[in-house]
């Protein structure tokens, strides 16, 4: 039998295949960041996969970067966020939520009484961000004090504890995609002066001091971090990122985390090779990835489960599909991002599979 549908340990959970579903942003909530009821019935009619990442939720207000993302900072989206995670956990399914806070990749009318978004350093990224009136260029945030940083991290430990009270089975610290904590990680966005930039023991600091303050909610092992070094997305650089990500990694793997999460696009070295015999826990391939190239990491034992993106968005039968070798949809990059049910709840089932 194909190893994707074989169980797998990642964390306290035995998941019920090796197909994962890739956190992607959908911007299907309300002004307020609280989801609507349309995203409970995306995610159960997804529940087959053997776990779920969430799109990246905001832990506090400060932390949203695009137009109609959903955050975990209120009692309203944690009610919210409670029907989705009932709806999965009444279909079978298993499903983290990705905590991602956007730092500098924001803009002052996403943000509370329109502040500056905030940064390690106060440069301004090339580049937009979708906003309630359209694209918009980002602005120069405002460099983080070290009361800030607190803070801020302070933020990521209430949202692991509201996530777990919203009944998911764990939580992601999004790294990758430019936000905060890559932000912090990364030379090219990271010039200061203190305990948090300069050396590449300091510039981990930040991520490392996230992470410990959510396994102190949650325990090690509902924890994962998503990584995705050399991406360049959202403006980001590094002057040396194997040393960068061998570094993160190998401090990573004290913290008995519930798996590392590595998605490459573009990258110059096989960072797959480098960074597994680092980790201790499930380790977790994704970017660009078929059932051909799935099966292959498996059986090659490069991963432990794959990560699927796009193939999830429009085929929320999946795993059906893969089992039976039958047809893909192809998803509607029109629709990703607009609001209502089109190109998000109404994409068909194969016949035969089981149906929403």
């Amino acid at each position: 039998m194909s190893q994707l549908f074989t169980p797998v340990r990642i964390g306290r959970l035995t998941l019920q295949n090796r197909l994962v579903m890739a956190p992607m942003t959908r911007s299907r909530s309300d002004d307020n960041g609280t989801p609507s009821d349309l995203v409970a019935t995306y995610y159960s009619q997804r529940a087959s996969a053997g776990l779920i990442i969430t799109e990246g939720v905001f832990p506090s207000a400060m932390g949203k970067g695009y137009v109609r993302t959903p955050g975990i900072e209120t009692d309203a989206q944690v009610a919210a966020w409670k029907k989705v995670t009932e709806a999965v956990h009444a279909k079978g399914g298993r499903i983290f939520m990705q905590l991602m806070h956007c730092g500098r990749i924001s803009h002052p009318s996403l943000l509370p009484n329109d502040a500056q978004p905030v940064a390690p350093s106060a440069l301004k990224p090339a580049g937009q961000t979708w906003t309630a009136s359209g694209l918009q260029d980002f602005v120069t945030p405002r460099e983080l004090s070290l009361e800030d940083i607190a803070g801020v991290i302070e933020d990521y430990r209430l949202a692991t504890r509201r996530a777990l009270a919203a009944g998911f089975d764990g939580v992601e610290l999004h790294t990758a995609s430019g936000y905060l904590p890559e932000q912090f990680l990364s030379s090219g966005s990271n010039q200061r002066q203190d305990q948090y930039g300069g050396s590449v023991e300091n510039r981990a600091r930040f991520v490392l001091e996230v992470l410990a303050a959510m396994v102190a909610e949650a325990g090690g092992d509902r924890v994962g971090i998503k990584i995705s070094p050399e991406m360049g997305f959202n403006d980001i650089t590094d002057a040396n990122p194997q040393e960068t990500y061998t570094y993160l990694v190998e401090q990573v793997r004290g913290l008995d985390l519930a798996y590392l999460h590595v998605a490459l696009f573009g990258a110059k070295v096989d960072y797959h090779a480098l960074l597994r015999p680092l980790f201790n826990g499930a380790y977790l391939i994704g970017g660009g990835l078929d059932q051909t190239g799935a099966e292959a990491v498996l059986a090659d034992k490069r991963a432990d489960a794959t990560v699927f993106g796009g193939a999830f968005l429009s085929n929320p039968d999946l795993p059906e599909r893969f089992r039976q070798g039958l047809p893909l949809n192809t998803p509607d990059k029109n629709t990703f991002y607009s609001p209502g049910a089109e190109g998000y709840t109404d994409y068909p089932f194969a016949s035969g599979t089981n149906a929403n």
